[in-house]
């Protein structure tokens, strides 16, 4: 590899790290604007194994617009991203696949100060390459496990 190269893909690894951490921004700030402009203009994502739809970045906004009204604290830890450019099906080298590891606590709206659910597991977000720089195609989410501590009986 030519060191032209290598600067070319270290320049893409920095940027697909921005942009799933501007993922996980968005998501914790509820900031539903900026979710919806980290796609592409036909970008899906796929929560259905964490219990929500699947749609268009449109779709996934609006219904997490609703959703995450139950958790006013949120804080997404996206760690062990593991990329790997130019494998989608329609690749002209301005494709990449990203498997990355989550946590996600969170505190129900009107609780403590504390995370009163967890939950972790792994995305995989399908990447372009567009005008505008690197966006999501396609994000699934992998739920492995969560964490709801019992809550104490009414009056106990």
């Amino acid at each position: 590899m030519t060191q032209r190269v290598e600067l070319a893909t270290v320049l893409d690894r920095l940027a697909v790290d921005e942009l799933v951490t501007d993922y996980a921004v968005a998501v914790d700030d509820g900031d539903w604007t900026a979710y919806r402009a980290l796609f592409a203009p036909d970008g899906r994502a796929d929560y259905r194994d964490a219990g929500g739809v699947e749609g268009s970045a449109e779709e996934i906004a609006r219904w997490l617009t609703s959703t995450m009204e139950l958790f006013p604290m949120r804080q997404h830890l996206i760690v062990n991203r593991r990329v790997r450019f130019g494998i989608l099906d329609r690749d002209v080298g301005d494709t990449a696949r990203v498997r990355a590891d989550f946590i996600n606590p969170m505190r129900f709206a009107g609780e403590g100060t504390a995370p009163d659910f967890v939950c972790g597991g792994r995305y995989a977000f399908g990447l372009v390459r567009t005008h505008s720089g690197w966006r999501m195609h396609r994000v699934t989410v992998h739920e492995k496990w969560r964490r709801a501590p019992e809550r104490a009986a009414a009056g106990a």
